[in-house]
Protein backbone atom coordinates (compact mmCIF):
# COMPACT_ATOMS: atom_id res chain seq x y z
CA UNK A 1 0.00 0.00 0.00
CA UNK A 2 1.09 3.53 -0.68
CA UNK A 3 0.86 5.14 2.74
CA UNK A 4 -1.14 8.36 2.95
CA UNK A 5 -2.76 10.50 5.63
CA UNK A 6 -4.67 13.77 5.90
CA UNK A 7 -3.57 16.13 8.63
CA UNK A 8 -3.36 19.65 9.96
CA UNK A 9 -0.10 21.59 10.23
CA UNK A 10 0.24 22.75 13.83
CA UNK A 11 3.49 24.64 13.39
CA UNK A 12 7.26 24.25 13.64
CA UNK A 13 9.54 23.57 16.58
CA UNK A 14 12.83 21.83 17.22
CA UNK A 15 13.84 18.68 19.02
CA UNK A 16 17.27 17.70 20.25
CA UNK A 17 19.04 14.53 19.16
CA UNK A 18 21.07 12.37 21.50
CA UNK A 19 24.26 14.17 20.50
CA UNK A 20 22.70 17.54 21.34
CA UNK A 21 22.12 18.79 17.80
CA UNK A 22 18.87 20.68 17.17
CA UNK A 23 16.59 19.20 14.52
CA UNK A 24 13.92 21.52 12.99
CA UNK A 25 10.62 19.68 12.66
CA UNK A 26 7.06 20.43 11.58
CA UNK A 27 4.34 19.05 13.84
CA UNK A 28 1.40 17.59 11.91
CA UNK A 29 -1.76 16.32 13.58
CA UNK A 30 -2.62 13.48 11.20
CA UNK A 31 -5.56 11.11 11.35
CA UNK A 32 -7.21 8.99 12.38
CA UNK A 33 -8.66 8.90 8.87
CA UNK A 34 -11.49 6.42 8.27
CA UNK A 35 -11.55 4.70 4.89
CA UNK A 36 -14.55 5.89 2.90
CA UNK A 37 -14.07 3.90 -0.29
CA UNK A 38 -11.63 1.45 -1.82
CA UNK A 39 -11.34 1.67 -5.61
CA UNK A 40 -10.18 -1.29 -7.68
CA UNK A 41 -9.21 -1.89 -11.28
CA UNK A 42 -12.33 -3.98 -11.86
CA UNK A 43 -14.78 -1.35 -10.58
CA UNK A 44 -13.04 1.96 -11.34
CA UNK A 45 -10.17 1.23 -13.70
CA UNK A 46 -7.47 2.08 -11.15
CA UNK A 47 -6.56 1.43 -7.51
CA UNK A 48 -7.08 4.12 -4.90
CA UNK A 49 -8.26 4.71 -1.34
CA UNK A 50 -10.48 7.59 -0.20
CA UNK A 51 -9.86 8.87 3.34
CA UNK A 52 -11.85 11.32 5.48
CA UNK A 53 -10.51 13.66 8.15
CA UNK A 54 -11.82 15.87 10.97
CA UNK A 55 -15.38 14.98 12.06
CA UNK A 56 -17.83 17.90 11.98
CA UNK A 57 -21.51 18.50 12.60
CA UNK A 58 -23.81 17.16 9.89
CA UNK A 59 -25.16 20.65 9.15
CA UNK A 60 -21.68 21.71 7.97
CA UNK A 61 -21.57 19.11 5.19
CA UNK A 62 -23.58 19.21 1.97
CA UNK A 63 -25.94 16.35 1.23
CA UNK A 64 -23.97 15.17 -1.83
CA UNK A 65 -20.75 15.07 0.22
CA UNK A 66 -22.57 13.33 3.08
CA UNK A 67 -23.70 10.64 0.67
CA UNK A 68 -20.17 10.32 -0.65
CA UNK A 69 -18.79 9.90 2.87
CA UNK A 70 -21.24 7.06 3.50
CA UNK A 71 -20.88 5.25 6.80
CA UNK A 72 -17.86 7.30 7.85
CA UNK A 73 -20.16 10.15 8.87
CA UNK A 74 -19.72 13.89 8.29
CA UNK A 75 -16.08 14.95 7.92
CA UNK A 76 -14.53 18.19 6.74
CA UNK A 77 -11.97 16.74 4.31
CA UNK A 78 -12.09 13.92 1.78
CA UNK A 79 -8.94 13.00 -0.16
CA UNK A 80 -8.09 10.18 -2.54
CA UNK A 81 -4.74 8.43 -2.40
CA UNK A 82 -3.52 6.19 -5.21
CA UNK A 83 -2.56 2.68 -4.18
CA UNK A 84 -3.97 -0.43 -2.55
CA UNK A 85 -4.80 -1.32 1.03
CA UNK A 86 -5.53 -4.39 3.08
CA UNK A 87 -7.98 -2.46 5.25
CA UNK A 88 -11.71 -2.32 4.61
CA UNK A 89 -14.21 0.53 4.45
CA UNK A 90 -14.75 2.07 7.89
CA UNK A 91 -11.37 1.12 9.35
CA UNK A 92 -9.16 4.05 10.42
CA UNK A 93 -5.69 4.85 9.09
CA UNK A 94 -3.45 6.32 11.80
CA UNK A 95 0.04 7.76 12.12
CA UNK A 96 1.24 4.27 12.99
CA UNK A 97 1.34 3.58 9.25
CA UNK A 98 4.55 5.67 9.24
CA UNK A 99 7.79 5.01 11.08
CA UNK A 100 10.74 7.26 11.97
CA UNK A 101 13.07 7.45 9.01
CA UNK A 102 10.36 7.05 6.35
CA UNK A 103 10.68 9.38 3.36
CA UNK A 104 7.49 11.35 2.74
CA UNK A 105 6.18 14.19 0.60
CA UNK A 106 3.69 16.72 1.93
CA UNK A 107 1.15 18.62 -0.17
CA UNK A 108 -0.79 21.70 0.86
CA UNK A 109 -1.93 25.17 -0.18
CA UNK A 110 1.06 27.46 0.17
CA UNK A 111 0.76 30.78 1.96
CA UNK A 112 -0.48 33.64 -0.20
CA UNK A 113 1.94 36.55 -0.48
CA UNK A 114 -0.28 39.06 -2.23
CA UNK A 115 0.51 41.04 -5.38
CA UNK A 116 4.16 40.81 -6.40
CA UNK A 117 6.29 42.03 -9.27
CA UNK A 118 8.25 39.88 -11.69
CA UNK A 119 11.51 40.02 -9.75
CA UNK A 120 10.01 38.55 -6.60
CA UNK A 121 7.42 36.34 -8.32
CA UNK A 122 9.52 34.85 -11.16
CA UNK A 123 13.13 35.63 -10.12
CA UNK A 124 13.65 38.09 -12.98
CA UNK A 125 16.87 40.13 -13.05
CA UNK A 126 16.63 43.88 -12.57
CA UNK A 127 17.85 46.39 -15.13
CA UNK A 128 20.89 48.69 -14.84
CA UNK A 129 20.80 51.43 -12.23
CA UNK A 130 23.16 53.81 -14.02
CA UNK A 131 22.24 57.38 -15.02
CA UNK A 132 19.30 57.62 -17.37
CA UNK A 133 17.99 54.11 -16.74
CA UNK A 134 14.22 53.77 -16.41
CA UNK A 135 14.18 49.98 -16.26
CA UNK A 136 15.37 49.21 -12.73
CA UNK A 137 12.65 46.73 -11.73
CA UNK A 138 10.40 46.74 -14.81
CA UNK A 139 9.88 43.42 -16.60
CA UNK A 140 11.05 44.68 -20.00
CA UNK A 141 9.62 43.82 -23.41
CA UNK A 142 6.88 41.18 -23.48
CA UNK A 143 6.17 40.95 -27.21
CA UNK A 144 7.21 41.84 -30.74
CA UNK A 145 5.77 44.63 -32.88
CA UNK A 146 4.70 43.69 -36.41
CA UNK A 147 4.99 39.93 -35.97
CA UNK A 148 3.07 38.51 -34.20
CA UNK A 149 1.70 41.89 -33.08
CA UNK A 150 0.33 40.47 -29.86
CA UNK A 151 1.43 39.15 -26.48
CA UNK A 152 1.54 35.38 -26.20
CA UNK A 153 -0.63 33.73 -23.59
CA UNK A 154 1.19 32.61 -20.43
CA UNK A 155 3.82 35.34 -20.39
CA UNK A 156 5.33 35.64 -16.90
CA UNK A 157 4.27 38.94 -15.40
CA UNK A 158 3.34 40.60 -12.12
CA UNK A 159 0.35 39.24 -10.22
CA UNK A 160 -0.86 37.24 -7.25
CA UNK A 161 1.94 35.24 -5.66
CA UNK A 162 1.47 32.07 -3.63
CA UNK A 163 -1.82 30.55 -2.55
CA UNK A 164 -1.36 27.53 -4.84
CA UNK A 165 -0.98 23.84 -4.23
CA UNK A 166 2.62 22.94 -3.40
CA UNK A 167 4.21 19.54 -2.86
CA UNK A 168 7.40 19.41 -0.79
CA UNK A 169 9.37 16.25 -1.56
CA UNK A 170 12.40 14.70 0.12
CA UNK A 171 11.13 15.03 3.70
CA UNK A 172 11.76 12.52 6.49
CA UNK A 173 9.61 11.40 9.41
CA UNK A 174 11.58 12.24 12.55
CA UNK A 175 9.21 10.82 15.15
CA UNK A 176 5.67 9.42 15.55
CA UNK A 177 3.42 10.10 18.56
CA UNK A 178 0.59 7.59 18.21
CA UNK A 179 -1.13 8.63 21.46
CA UNK A 180 -1.65 12.21 20.26
CA UNK A 181 -1.86 11.42 16.50
CA UNK A 182 1.22 13.53 15.77
CA UNK A 183 3.80 13.26 13.02
CA UNK A 184 7.09 15.10 13.43
CA UNK A 185 8.50 15.73 9.95
CA UNK A 186 12.05 17.00 9.60
CA UNK A 187 12.01 20.30 7.71
CA UNK A 188 9.31 22.71 6.56
CA UNK A 189 6.05 21.81 4.83
CA UNK A 190 3.73 24.01 2.72
CA UNK A 191 0.91 26.05 4.17
CA UNK A 192 0.12 28.21 7.20
CA UNK A 193 -0.51 27.07 10.75
CA UNK A 194 -3.70 25.00 11.04
CA UNK A 195 -3.66 24.47 7.27
CA UNK A 196 -4.64 21.09 5.85
CA UNK A 197 -1.90 18.92 4.40
CA UNK A 198 -1.65 15.53 2.75
CA UNK A 199 1.21 13.27 3.80
CA UNK A 200 2.23 10.61 1.29
CA UNK A 201 4.95 8.02 1.12
CA UNK A 202 7.73 9.36 -1.12
CA UNK A 203 8.50 6.58 -3.57
CA UNK A 204 10.60 8.85 -5.76
CA UNK A 205 8.27 8.48 -8.75
CA UNK A 206 7.25 12.14 -8.99
CA UNK A 207 4.91 14.57 -7.33
CA UNK A 208 1.32 14.06 -6.29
Amino acid sequence: MTNGLIGRKLGMTRVFAEDGTAVPVTVIEAGPCPIVRVKTVDSDGYEAVQLAFEPVAERKVTKPRLGQLGGAGPHRKLVEFRGTTELTVGEPVTVESFEPGDRVKVSGIGMGKGFAGTIKRHNFHRGPVSHGSHNVRAPGSIGASATPARVFQGIKGPGRMGGKRVTQVGLTVHDVDAERNLLLVKGAVPGPKNGYVEVREDTGRGRA
